[in-house]
């Protein structure tokens, strides 16, 4: 199991590392995570919903994604509530203050009906165990669901990551370690720092001395990384400060305060040519080649953010401008005419009718089931050269959007109901949006939307023939295992003695 002093630490990924690595060395790593808390979603094959760092994991894994792998998912809604994921299916609503009051015995049974699922799909296959945030939140720990409590149920070996980066990594350590239960210190096989900058020998006197106090191996050193790995919720993209010496298109992406399915954009962030400069409402919008409206998991309420901060006016003018406005799932709901809340699924009132930016002909009506599903069709826009390019991804969304009886719009794929387009105004605007979570993974679609900007700027095309982005990705994780391999010392943590008897279940 891979622990972390805190939020942010790096669980996620270093999880991801191991389980390339295990699968290099012949096992078959199973990653889990009982319970994560995420807008950043993922649908798998069946049609269920699970937050996207543990299908990141499941790749690295070189498995496909299902939803036994991360069995309780909350999405939070801003105002001390989530929506509460069980095994992919929304089971309902907790306020903070009562989750576990009501929600804890549910959790517990699902996280072991998709433990029970995951290992009888593979017997033979190891258990690489991902925990959340703190293991040591005193507050919260006799009814922690996915630290130390499933780490003794399961009897695993834990190693405890702590990021240098942001300073005061002893007291971290320290600190976690003194706060351990009897019962739990002996799980913690050994430690990990991560995010070192500089020379490692620089950091051997401190190695020495955690492992005097603590009596635990540090067992490795992890390096900065310059590599843009997916961020698994949305405070992590402030820390995404990149600048690309060579690009030449600026696309400017709307932080929406509730921002959703960010990883969308990371076959964009991995193209050379392209920066991506994040934008909040109220902060100037600026002349972009392109704007990027993305999802949102409360779109009404991001909809208001945008009205009352200007950026609503901003982007009508934009677009009146001669701009180019493309929008995925939520944001897409945003540029139709009318959205309809008749049950109030997304608003604070039953029945409301809020008027849309009025950039497409749609009117969107929230319905109480979800579109859950991976979807595959042939684009029909951007035009281009040769054959139209087939594009792949899922749906994640409440509401169904129909075009209105105003100046129609073309759809953007033969399933005419993934997405729309249609010029705006008389200098050349365009504004366009689909609801496929992924679009931009397809390299011969991406590189058609990029080229259709280029042209605009005078730039000479990219070529199309662009693999599938989850290649890049897999390469990607390749240099993370190959980096933890080289300076990771494993074999204390795997070929451990055994950890303490697991209590009642």
């Amino acid at each position: 199991m891979v622990l972390g002093t805190s939020s942010g630490a790096g669980k996620s990924l270093m999880t991801a590392a191991l389980c390339r690595v295990l699968r290099r060395r012949g096992e078959q790593p199973l990653p889990f995570k009982g319970q994560n808390m995420s807008l950043n979603a993922w649908v798998d094959q069946q049609g269920g919903e699970m937050a996207y760092s543990q299908a990141l994991q499941a790749w690295a894994a070189g498995l496909e994604p299902r939803v036994a792998m991360n069995p309780v998912l909350l999405k939070p809604r801003g105002d001390s509530t989530s929506e509460v994921i069980h095994l992919g299916r929304s089971v309902g609503t907790a306020r903070a203050e009562h989750y576990y009051r009501d929600w804890f015995r549910p959790g517990w049974a699902a996280i072991r009906t998709g433990l029970e699922e995951l290992q009888a799909s593979h017997p033979g296959g190891r258990l690489v165990l991902e925990g959340a945030g703190s293991p040591v939140e005193v507050n919260l720990q006799a009814r922690d669901l996915t630290n130390l409590r499933l780490a003794q149920f399961l009897r695993a070996r834990c190693l405890l990551v702590a990021d240098i980066e942001r300073g005061g990594v002893f007291a971290q350590i320290v600190g976690t370690l003194a706060l351990l239960r009897p019962v739990e210190r002996p799980l913690i096989g050994g430690l990990l720092i991560n995010r070192f900058r500089g020379r490692r020998s620089l950091f051997d006197e401190g190695r020495r001395w955690l492992e005097r106090e603590t009596g635990l191996p540090v067992l490795g050193v992890m390096p900065w990384l310059d590599e843009l790995f997916p961020p698994e919720d949305s405070l992590d993209l402030l820390e995404r400060a990149s600048r690309k010496p060579c690009s030449e298109l600026n696309i400017a992406v709307l932080r929406l305060p509730s921002l959703s399915n960010f990883s969308d954009l990371d076959p964009l962030e991995a193209e050379t040519s392209v920066q991506l400069q994040w934008r909040r409402p109220g902060e100037p919008l600026g002349q972009p080649d392109a704007v990027i409206l993305p999802g949102s998991k409360q779109t009404l309420r991001d909809l208001q953010a945008l009205r009352s901060s200007g950026m609503a006016t901003e982007l009508q003018a934009y677009v009146a401008r001669g701009g180019q406005l493309f929008a995925l799932c939520g944001g897409l709901q945003m540029l139709g005419q009318e959205l309809h809340d008749p049950d109030g699924l997304e608003g604070e009132r039953a029945g409301e009718r809020v008027a849309g930016l009025g950039l497409l002909p749609l009117r969107t009506v929230f319905e109480g089931t979800k579109a859950l599903r991976q979807r595959r069709s042939r684009a029909l826009w951007p035009p281009g050269p040769g054959e139209p390019p087939l594009i792949e991804g899922f749906e994640l969304h409440q509401g169904r959007s129909e075009q209105t009886d105003q100046t129609p719009c073309a759809p953007l794929a033969e399933d005419r109901q993934l997405g729309w387009w249609a010029a705006s105004g008389t200098q050349g605007g365009l504004v366009a949006g689909t609801y496929l979570h992924g679009i931009f993974e397809n390299g011969p679609w991406r590189r058609r939307w990029l080229n259709q900007l280029r042209q605009r700027c005078d730039l000479p095309p990219l070529g199309e023939n662009q693999p599938h982005h989850g290649r890049q990705r897999d390469a990607l994780l390749d240099r993370l295992a190959d980096a933890f391999e080289a300076h990771i010392d494993l074999a204390p943590l795997l070929t451990g003695g055994d950890c303490p008897e697991p209590p009642p279940s």
